[in-house]
């Protein structure tokens, strides 16, 4: 009877062992990915989210919005798995580092960037002498100093012959949503932003259509999404599943555009469906996303170059020491 006993009790610790083995073996992941800030440019990322893609693949993902660079401090402190953004701001913050930020996958493969005027100015002309008269003078609410929207914009201001420290006052809010109030309340003629800035702009009667697009550049690294090398090293299964359900997400979004609006109605639920619909169109018409995830080291220089020209970041950089194809290229074997 006793032997028995004993053989139950075995019994039913072996099974409730491989029980709890199941059940964390069905546990999901958390992870939690920074952004510079909530934008319609990262819909491949909002749709992977919001349609399962991820649980698909054992993650439970959260986006938070660190403005002010925190997006990349926060990768760097640990409080943050990943972050999506800029592969320069991963370089400067790379300066040094014994753990460097890497990039494992494209989103935004164009300059998500661009200019309006408050609806009094025009611009008249197409000529660089006719662009250079146009921003000659005027403030311009160009985002923080070291961003993306804020380089491009003195990179522009270069190229036409003038000196974005003296020939214009240019105001740098950390916040980048903050542009839009910057020039509905008279402090900046123009303002440089993104979608869903834009149209919420051009509905409030703020500004017009924009005068300048920077998607015109071509291939452009804008914003990808980037991990630290020790998860790379320490978690790679983890990281080949984040970047499955992002070109899942690249995909989707490319191929379904009513998909894509679905999300853009969860993600944005302030906006019109006629704001919504605008800035789709716009991001379709600029071929704003990557279509495969891939990052090229031609998008990555054309980055760099910006950056370098303005002299935020003259220390130079390595490809293969910034970008980390291999979970991209296993996808596309």
């Amino acid at each position: 009877m006793k032997r028995l006993l004993i053989i139950a009790l075995v019994t039913l610790f072996v099974l409730g062992g491989c029980s709890n083995s199941s059940g964390a073996e069905d546990e999901l992941k958390k992870i939690t990915i920074a952004e510079p800030l909530h934008l319609i440019g990262y819909l491949p990322l909002y749709v992977a989210i919001n349609e399962g893609y991820f649980e698909e693949e054992g993650l439970d993902v959260e986006v938070v919005t660190s403005t002010g660079g925190a997006h990349v401090t926060s990768v760097v402190s640990g409080e943050a798995w990943g972050n999506i953004g800029g592969p320069e701001s991963n370089q400067m913050a790379n300066d040094g580092s014994g753990d460097p930020i890497k990039s494992v996958v494209n989103v935004v493969n164009r300059a998500n960037v661009y200019i309006m005027a408050e609806t009094s100015q025009k611009l008249e002309g197409n000529s660089e002498q006719d662009l250079k008269e146009f921003l000659k003078g005027k403030t311009i609410a160009a985002g923080r100093y070291g961003g993306s929207p804020n380089l491009l914009t003195r990179s522009l201001l270069m190229n036409v012959g003038l000196d974005p420290d003296k020939d214009v006052v240019l105001e740098e809010p950390s916040d980048g949503s903050a542009v839009l109030s910057l020039v509905e309340n008279g402090q900046a003629d123009m303002a440089v932003g993104a979608e869903p800035q834009i149209n919420n702009g051009i509905a409030k009667g703020i500004w017009n259509e924009p005068f300048y697009k920077f998607p015109d550049l071509g291939d452009y690294a804008y914003s990808v999404l980037s991990v630290k090398q020790s998860t790379i090293e320490e978690e790679p299964e983890v990281v080949q599943s984040f970047v499955n359900g992002i070109v899942r997400g690249l995909k989707a979004v490319a191929e379904d555009k009513e998909l894509a609006m679905k999300v853009l109605k969860d993600e944005f639920s302030t906006s019109s469906d006629e704001d919504l619909q605008a800035s789709l169109d716009r991001a379709y018409a600029d071929n704003l996303w990557s279509i495969d995830g891939y990052i090229s080291e031609e998008s990555v220089a054309n980055v760099m170059e910006v950056v370098e020209k303005t002299g935020v970041y003259t220390e130079g950089y390595e490809y293969d020491s910034l970008i980390d194809m291999q979970f991209v290229e296993k996808i596309n074997q």
